[in-house]
């Protein structure tokens, strides 16, 4: 009898050409699905909760497939970290209702971010944040990072080429935190345009650089002219935390007062 296998997925991004298969190219839900297809001599169609481009990060990103085979679930988390390559883990397996799909049952997600605000940079943490040699105005960016909340049409905050035609989407939520020099944001909505936190990052990482003020994020966003944002920050600085499908879990994860250190993380 067929099931549907749900797996949260951890993974290091930097070796991958992002989450989705592309002809000729190492990509997660590739080597995932190869792994599986090498193990139970089966094909599956492996759906995630989204993309992650090349050299972004997953604490938990989120996949489903649907199989007939007899194993289960935390045996076949066993199974598959005992083949995958080390930069990849699976973390949690369920099997959930036919319904249920990663992407569109998906309420919304949490992604971090990770700025490293050092004239030097660390060879530790190269591919876990954007180096930023230059001095931020930590205050400044707190500040800005208000005007994002809310709903709003972000159209000026997505890149070309994305084929999304409604571009209003929710901030629930954004928090700033900084340790020494490891500033970190965290940003939880109802979805995300095409490289929209990257984006918001680099606009704040502009804020703190006194290239943007605080006050003019509203204006911004109203204008929807992408030529007004701040930059479009590294892919290396962004983790997708979490995927959600229920709203009290957002509103479990929104009312934290702190966020996760990197150390923490790793």
């Amino acid at each position: 009898m067929e099931k549907n296998y749900k797996l949260t997925i951890a993974y290091k991004g930097t070796d991958y050409s992002g989450w989705q298969v592309q002809p000729q190219l190492k990509t997660v839900q590739g080597v995932v699905k190869e792994t599986f297809k090498s193990m139970f001599k089966s094909e599956i169609r492996l759906m995630g909760s989204g993309r992650t481009d090349a050299g972004v990060h997953a604490l938990g990103q989120v996949a489903n497939f649907k199989s007939e085979i007899s194993i289960p679930p935390e045996k076949l988390v066993q199974a598959l970290n005992s083949n995958l390559p080390r930069d990849i883990r699976i973390k949690e397996c369920c099997i959930m209702d036919d319904e249920f799909h990663s992407r569109f049952s998906a309420v919304g997600k949490t992604y971090l971010y990770y700025i490293y605000n050092s004239r030097v940079g660390s060879p530790f943490l190269k591919d876990y944040s954007y180096l930023i040699p230059y001095r931020l105005d930590f205050h400044k960016m707190e500040k800005a990072a208000e005007g994002f909340k809310g709903e709003h049409d972000f159209f000026g905050f997505m890149s070309t080429g994305s084929p999304v035609k409604d571009t209003v989407r929710t901030i629930y939520d954004i928090k700033l935190q900084k340790q020494n020099d490891m500033i970190a944001m965290e940003v939880t909505g109802n979805g995300f345009l095409y490289n929209m936190v990257r984006i918001i990052a680099g606009t704040l990482i502009d804020v703190g650089r006194e290239k943007i003020h605080a006050e003019d994020i509203g204006k911004i966003i109203d204008s929807k002219d992408r030529s007004r944002g701040g930059h479009t920050a590294k892919a290396n600085g962004l983790f997708l935390k979490k995927v959600y499908y229920s709203e009290d879990e957002i509103l479990k994860c929104t009312s934290k007062k702190t966020l996760d250190t990197l150390g923490a993380l790793l």
